[in-house]
């Protein structure tokens, strides 16, 4: 399934797309789609009987599409995961991974406005796979159980900021915390749908020239060693994120001068099979 939320933001609407493209109300059997739901297999089932009716109701497909994923705990990242991503910028490739933190208030829409933060002057772009906790991990022993774990799979855009991520001092965080700084959507694909989530191509335009052409191939972690990897030091809980890397071609691994973002710039990604993003820059 792809499970959406539409609607104004703080007030959007649970939906599941269906093979014509039109998103369907699922206000009648789901508060939102957020942990509890995925953690509910029984409220899942009655979902996809629903969806294969066609009785549910169509909502507006010119409305806006929130992110796919309410009420989630906690945004888990993993930098320098690809190994084409660490070689342009020069980086060691990581003995494990590295693990930083985005707060749940950065995600916005798919396409929502994406705000570059005030005396920025290197905001990056990163499309990135996001993975979806929908069940409770904690000290899993085998990668059969991470998958298990996993609800789904949605296009992240981990934007960052590389002079406060880099160059002030301190952890990564400011760099990625950031107001608007991750769009999340248009879907959440439940994982029966991505049979392999280490064959996915990635793909990043700024003003429409291709920056990154990747594939979850190159993840130097792949999405199951990830998840059982994170269970050892944190539970991971149903609605939980976990934004896996992004490979090569970012802004930071460019020649000088570097073509930072700036406002008026427009960023489109999109990874196969999980839909497309698109994100007009303001300042903030």
């Amino acid at each position: 399934m792809k499970l959406l939320r539409v609607g104004p933001a703080g007030a959007e609407r649970p939906a599941v797309l269906d093979e014509t493209g039109t998103p369907r109300d699922l206000s009648g059997l789901a508060e939102d789609i957020d942990g509890t739901l995925l953690a509910d297999e029984a409220a899942l089932a009655r979902i996809r009987e629903a969806a294969a009716s066609g009785e549910l109701p169509a909502l507006d497909a010119g409305s806006r599409i929130g992110p796919p994923l309410g009420r989630i705990g906690k945004i888990v990242c993993i930098g320098l995961n690809y190994h084409d991503h660490a070689t342009e910028t020069g980086a060691a490739i990581p003995e494990e991974p590295i693990l930083f933190m985005k707060a749940p208030d950065t995600v916005v829409g798919p396409d929502d406005t994406v705000l570059v933060p005030r005396g920025s002057v290197k905001t990056d772009w990163e499309v990135e796979l996001a993975v979806v906790i929908g069940r409770t991990a904690r000290y899993l022993e085998s990668d059969e159980e991470a998958l298990a774990s996993v609800a789904g799979y949605a296009v992240a855009h981990d934007v960052s900021e590389r002079a406060f991520q880099i160059e002030r001092g301190g952890q990564w965080d400011k760099g990625k915390n950031c107001e608007t700084f991750n769009p999340l959507g248009p879907w959440l694909v439940t994982a029966d749908e991505v049979p392999d989530p280490q064959a996915l191509a990635l793909r990043l335009w700024v003003n429409g020239e291709l920056k990154q052409d990747g594939t979850t191939a190159d993840q130097i972690f792949p999405v199951a060693q990830v998840v059982r990897y994170l269970s050892q030091f944190m539970t991971l809980y149903p609605g939980d994120v976990i934004n896996t890397g992004t490979p090569a071609g970012v802004a930071l691994g460019r020649p000088e001068p570097k073509p930072y973002l700036r406002a008026g710039d427009v960023v489109e990604l999109e990874i196969d099979g999980l839909g497309r993003q698109r994100q007009e820059l303001k300042g903030a």
